[in-house]
């Protein structure tokens, strides 16, 4: 049985470049680039100047691009500008969004 692997940016990083990653990537950072991922978590201190492709996005932090995603969460945390293509979108209350959506099938 293979365990998932998780990698972990922290809120003393900051990333020039685009960043793709098999499994799943947790991003407290500061990213100048896309992020490509199975699945993408976003904290409150994560800047992302960058297109998101993912199957899951959960999404925290300051974003500024586009996310292309199954499955989209929002956090109240959240500071969105920019298109959301997903199957499924939820947002929590609070969240700060400039955004426009589409659902597909």
């Amino acid at each position: 049985m293979s365990e998932d692997k998780v990698s972990t940016l922290l809120s003393d990083v900051a990333v020039e470049g685009d960043i793709v990653e098999k499994d799943k990537i947790i991003i407290d950072a500061k990213i100048n680039g896309d992020v490509k991922s199975e699945d993408v978590v976003t904290h409150a201190n994560s800047n992302i100047k960058g297109n998101i492709k993912s199957k899951s996005a959960s999404l925290g932090g300051k974003l500024n691009g586009n996310v292309n995603a199954d499955q989209i969460s929002i956090k109240k945390t959240a500071d969105i500008d920019g298109v959301l293509n997903q199957k499924t979108l939820s947002i929590e209350e609070g969240a700060t969004l400039k955004i426009k959506t589409q659902t597909y099938k």
